[in-house]
């Protein structure tokens, strides 16, 4: 998977129409429903992220930051969470988190295949996401025949007011000849690619590529344990998946027919803007206090875990941000460090360097136009330059330019920074910015100035 792309996640639920601030009630969403998975007590830690990105969002509404898993269902503020750092501030927004479209194709693809091969469904099922939490999800309704057998599950927003709450999620596993591997279909409700730029092949059903791998991780892990070859044939769904995802950037992306699956934690943790912005402050201070002079501004994990291996930055150091760059300049202007780095996806630090201090879908749109000023800067020809300004996403714009021998990452960087000087007003902090895929490779990076 490849950060610079735009994700296809789904939008929010309509309760959300200020375009503001996700639900900021910390209550559970709907903790009658009997398919509402349960968590695990031992998961306490932050998880990694998938970066969120710029357009799997519908217009005018807010969007989840996928960053953490939940430490407890019911919302509120954990205060045992460490002083500063990544986790302090998550937990700080004291919201219920909720699961991902690709955790919950898991757990129904995992129940399928595991009925298919004893003749009983596992119910809760549990999974085991990338960093190593491992909830049960309880499923909603089960089907077994001869040579199928089909699992869904609900899915829970958490207090997060995304368009997929409460959608119900199929997974239909059949056998395939040995050999074959693990193959995946889109069935109603689930979209189907047909432009380039994203992470996924034109003709590919919408399954993002970390759900992908949780889900063949799993059909190994039950064929292993009950004898099967591991080769099957999974068809995803989602009820009503069609008319959902006309609330969302899919039709937008060129994915018809329904929603996306995906997701890279598996939990989505939804914030509120002043609560967000409340934790960065507080992690600001956190790190001034404990005398570091080197921060770093993150829009997730993945990028987190790229400043850490550049620079070896502690914990304390990391600041959340989300998609609030503004917020994390103007209060580092007014609490400066001696230095900033800021490290996120390459299309959300594109809307930094053209001039976009909130990073949100609904704030701002990746600027092809733009993408392509910098690539004639970079000694792109008219025909090129003609190319970014009609691409289909900013990944497809990063991919073209890097054929061409043009430095679009460094020139994002470069321009993000400048952008970033011109918010610090002559404050006293350098500043560089990295640029990086979605398995955090550096597609482009500044100097520090």
């Amino acid at each position: 998977m490849t950060e610079t792309s735009e994700p296809t996640e789904t939008g929010r639920r309509p309760t959300d129409t200020g375009g503001g601030p996700a639900e900021t009630s910390g209550g559970p969403a709907d903790t009658s429903a009997p398919t509402e998975p349960t968590v695990p007590t031992e998961m306490t830690e932050p998880t990694a992220a998938d970066e969120p990105t710029d357009t799997g969002r519908p217009a005018g509404t807010s969007e989840p930051t996928e960053t953490s898993e939940p430490a407890a269902t019911s919302g509120a503020t954990d205060t045992s969470a460490p002083a500063g750092g990544r986790g302090a501030q998550l937990k700080h927004t004291g919201l219920r988190p909720g699961w991902t479209t690709g955790a919950c194709a898991t757990a129904a693809t995992t129940a399928a295949y595991t009925a298919l091969l004893t003749g009983e469904f596992p119910d809760p099922v549990t999974i085991t996401l990338p960093r190593g939490q491992t909830p049960a999800f309880a499923l909603a309704r089960e089907e077994l025949g001869a040579e199928r057998a089909m699992a869904a599950v609900v899915k829970d927003a958490g207090d997060d007011p995304d368009v997929t709450h409460g959608a119900v999620i199929h997974a239909t596993v059949r056998p395939l000849p040995a050999g074959a591997g693990v193959v995946f279909r889109a069935g109603p409700g689930v979209g189907t690619v047909t432009r380039p730029g994203l992470p996924l092949e034109v003709g590919e059903p919408a399954v993002n590529p970390v759900p992908r791998r949780m889900m063949r991780e799993h059909i190994a892990r039950v064929a292993a344990e009950h004898g099967g070859s591991g080769d099957v044939e999974i068809t995803l769904s989602v009820e009503g998946g069609e008319e959902l995802a006309r609330s969302t950037w899919n039709p937008r992306l060129g994915i018809l027919g329904g929603l996306s699956i995906l997701g890279t934690t598996g939990i989505v943790v939804p914030y509120s803007c002043s609560a967000w912005i409340d934790s960065i402050r507080r992690g600001v201070d956190v790190a001034r206090a404990a005398g570091r002079t080197h921060v770093a501004g993150c829009t997730g994990s993945t990028s987190e875990r790229t400043v850490v291996a550049e620079y070896g930055l502690p914990e304390d150091a990391l600041l959340d941000m989300g998609d609030f760059a503004g917020a994390v300049l103007k209060y580092v202007r007014r609490h400066p460090v001696d230095r900033l780095t800021v490290c996120g996806g390459f299309a959300k630090l594109s809307k930094l360097a053209a001039g976009h201090l909130d990073l949100h879908s609904k704030r701002s749109q990746v600027d092809k136009g733009f993408l392509a000023r910098l690539a004639r800067r970079g000694g792109a020809d008219e025909a090129l330059a003609g190319r970014v300004s009609e691409a289909n996403t900013g990944l497809a714009a990063l991919q073209m330019c890097a054929a061409a021998g043009v430095p679009l990452g460094d020139l994002v960087a470069e321009a993000a920074r400048d952008e970033a000087l011109r918010v610090l007003r002559g404050a006293p902090v350098r500043v560089d910015v990295l640029c990086i895929d979605r398995a955090g490779t550096v597609v482009g990076r500044s100097t520090v100035r």
